[in-house]
């Protein structure tokens, strides 16, 4: 058989230590795998010789992963070697969250926790806004509020208020809309799993009784597991659920690229899992992605002891350079860019990393002015589109009318919606679900109202769409009539229109696709936005786009480039300037990933003047620990035209500065620059600066002020009474004032 070739093709390309995590017959399997050491190859491997020479069903195979991008790439190798493959028998291959919304969908009674096979899934914020909708109808009393959501994922408070209460009236209030998060999808698939379990139990015991709730749990024969050391506690409770005495494990991570504390990885999960499961522990030590030289730099950085080999020959050394500032650099990386495509260098091998997203603003000028193509890795959340959001809610209480908080936020947008206050848009979503519900007749003084307006459209939705087989974008665009929502006449119309337009068609194809009725459809694609966010919209950013590739450490994790330039390696960006000796741990990690993603080119740079009031000029110690062999020497102040960067410099913040004052008077949508998202502020680079109108707040202890400066974790006030405070925008309670 053709598969059977290729597979056996794939094997023999494997080196010995491939080879032996492939083959191990353990219960129990960790593999302690170096960066660029081929651990997906071993993965997708492991999958076919267990499937292909250990007769294991794929169906009896639960295959997890952290991206979406990963489980897609495991599937595509598995239906090029046998296309015949269905959806069906894959059901146990995707993320975590993927698979357990599998599991609750089309396997587990979710009708005991109270829920229906139609629930939809709900992020973090829209959890927050349910919280709060809540504390508004209950009257509850709630201490520092501007901490909601930490407070919700505590098990205990220490504070005299209505938390608990809170807690179990969002939890009933979930259950009523017919919504879990992320977390409940995990929790909950973990209860019903365990009831089966018990369920199973109490049938060995009497054999007179059938076991009337067979999930297909008992089948699963292996747990696989991509990028373990990124789990958190529940998706290690998860993985314990699921694996039962016979049940056998294996799993591939590297403890050096622990890079996700504040999303619950920890440094230890990888020694923890080896102890729990009694597991044999191989190494992948070879790396075929970077040059001796780049190696030889990574493992300055290195926490977990490890061989780590390399498999190319000799490169670059690397280049540290010594800028001015980062205009100096984005005007160096422009010519420097231009020059190595012009040698034949695709954009696309070339990337460009820093810590903080701000960073990428004054790149994103020069680039823009110089012609170079660029994409930006935004890691943009659905909410950061304004339209998509307020869609989206109009299709999730179109289709399920149990989603009030969906419906409510729906009109009372000002933008896209009705613009009603909450409370109004509350009474009349009220009105609409009684309506649904009992077939009644609405009031004629609202039914004029409804009949005039996306209410209408709403109420009707599932009536209408309810035994179609399919439909268009261009249908749901005119039965929405969105086009009276969008406001033609707006400066954002047409990105809008494109916007809406792309999501519908996305919508409807993989309604089409998937076979399933449009209402039933919908659904599921709906579902699938909350847990991808704008990755169901468009590729990720390492798409085969020739570009220029502009992204965060974190975001470049799992990604190579022929050449990649980390800049701002300044104390106070790189590394942050840190609390514990667990973060700056991480962020040497943090940093060794970056230096990973080179293949034959690394240039590190700092700046002497970083216009970043976090960061410390000069060099970061992390320079400083690279042996002085290892540097091809390190430029001093490259020589350009003063006059040309001061001109360059004045054109950029003179056009951000009339960018945020039209954005504040209407004129202008959103767009990528990251001040647009904030309001104006005073913008300071070196010793020049663009004031524009101060945003201004009120604090519970400074009183009022103005802003100063912000980026994503921190702000700064210049109070009135008290001069200027630094303050994390999480806790510092500060209320915007108009």
């Amino acid at each position: 058989m053709e598969f059977k070739e290729n597979y056996t093709q794939q094997l023999q390309r494997l080196n010995e230590y491939q080879k032996a995590a492939v083959f191990d017959e353990s219960s129990a399997c960790l593999v302690n795998a170096n960066v660029g050491s081929g651990k997906t190859t071993v993965l997708i491997t492991k999958v076919m010789y267990l499937h292909y020479e250990k007769q294991i069903p794929y169906e009896q195979m639960v295959v997890l992963t952290f991206t979406n991008k990963a489980a897609d790439e495991i599937k595509e190798r598995l239906y090029a070697l046998e296309p015949e493959i269905t959806e069906e028998q894959l059901w146990g291959f995707g993320t975590f969250h993927s698979v357990c919304l599998t599991m609750l969908k089309k396997m587990l009674p979710v009708e005991n926790l109270g829920y229906t096979k139609e629930f939809m899934v709900m992020d973090p914020d829209e959890e927050l806004e349910m919280a709060e909708q809540v504390i508004l109808t209950y009257q509850l009393k709630i201490k520092y509020k501007n901490r909601l959501k930490k407070r919700l994922e505590q098990k205990s408070s220490k504070y005299q208020d209505d938390i608990e209460k809170l807690k179990a009236l969002l939890k009933e209030e979930k259950r009523r809309q017919d919504k879990m998060t992320f977390d409940e999808l995990l929790e909950n698939t973990c209860k019903l799993v365990k009831m089966s379990a018990e369920i199973e139990e109490v049938s060995k015991k009497n054999a007179n009784l059938q076991d009337n709730e067979n999930t297909g749990m008992q089948d699963i024969s292996w747990i696989i597991v991509d990028e373990v050391q990124d789990s958190d506690e529940k998706q290690l409770e998860f993985i314990d659920c699921l694996k039962k005495p016979q049940t056998c494990f294996f799993a591939v991570g590297d403890p050096n690229q622990v890079i996700y504390s504040w999303r619950g990885s920890a440094f230890h999960i990888f020694y923890q899992l080896k102890t729990k499961y009694q597991a044999t522990e191989l190494t992948l030590p070879v790396n075929y992605r970077s040059s001796s030289e780049i190696l030889a730099v990574a493992r300055c950085f290195m926490q977990q002891g490890g061989n780590l080999q390399g498999g190319r020959e000799s490169g670059d050394k690397i280049q540290i350079r010594n800028m001015y500032d980062p205009f100096q650099e984005a005007d160096y990386l422009a010519g420097r860019i231009r020059e190595l495509h012009a040698s034949g260098l695709p954009y696309r091998e070339i990337a460009i990393f820093y810590r903080l997203q701000n960073q990428s603003e004054i790149f994103e000028h020069v680039f823009e002015k110089e012609g170079i193509p660029f994409e930006v890795s935004l890691k943009k959340t659905v909410k950061d589109i304004p339209v998509l959001d307020w869609l989206i809610r109009v299709l999730r209480f179109s289709v399920n009318p149990k989603d009030k908080s969906s419906g409510i936020a729906a009109l009372a947008d000002k933008r896209y919606g009705l613009g009603m206050s909450v409370k109004e848009a509350e009474k009349t979503i009220d009105i609409l679900s009684e309506t649904r519900k009992t077939q009644t007749e609405t009031p004629q003084s609202e039914k004029q109202k409804i009949n005039s307006d996306i209410r209408k459209q709403m109420l009707g939705f599932s009536q209408a769409y309810f035994n179609a087989q399919s439909t268009t974008a261009e249908d749901l665009w005119n039965y929405f009539s969105l086009e009276n929502h969008l406001h033609p006449t707006t400066a954002s119309y047409v990105e809008d229109r494109i916007c809406v337009m792309d999501f519908l068609e996305r919508m409807t194809t993989y309604q089409k696709e998937q076979q399933k009725n449009v209402v039933e459809g919908f659904s599921e694609f709906l579902n699938m936005a909350s847990l991808y966010g704008t990755n169901i919209l468009k590729k990720e950013i390492h798409n085969e786009n020739d570009t220029v590739k502009l992204m965060t450490l974190h975001a470049s994790k799992g990604l190579e480039f022929s050449h990649v330039f980390i800049t701002g390696v300044n104390y106070g960006l790189i590394p942050l300037q840190t609390k514990s000796f667990e973060e700056e741990e991480e962020e040497q990690r943090l940093f060794f990933v970056g230096i990973t993603r080179a293949k034959e080119h690394l240039e590190l740079s700092y700046y002497t003047s970083p216009g970043q009031y976090r960061a410390a000029p000069g060099p970061s110690r992390y320079l400083r620990m690279i042996p002085g062999n290892l540097i091809e020497g390190q430029e001093k102040d490259r020589e350009s035209s003063a006059t040309h960067l001061q001109d360059l410099k004045r054109q950029i913040l003179a056009e951000r500065a009339e960018h945020i004052e039209l954005q504040e008077a209407g004129k202008i949508s959103g767009g990528k620059n990251p001040s647009a998202n904030t309001g104006t502020k005073n913008i300071s680079v070196g010793n020049e600066a663009v004031t524009t109108q101060k945003r201004r707040v009120r604090h519970p202890k400074y009183g009022t002020g103005s802003v100063v400066r912000e980026d994503d974790m921190m702000i700064t006030v210049d109070f009135d009474d008290y001069g200027e405070k630094e303050l994390m925008k999480m806790f510092g309670g500060l209320e915007e004032l108009p």
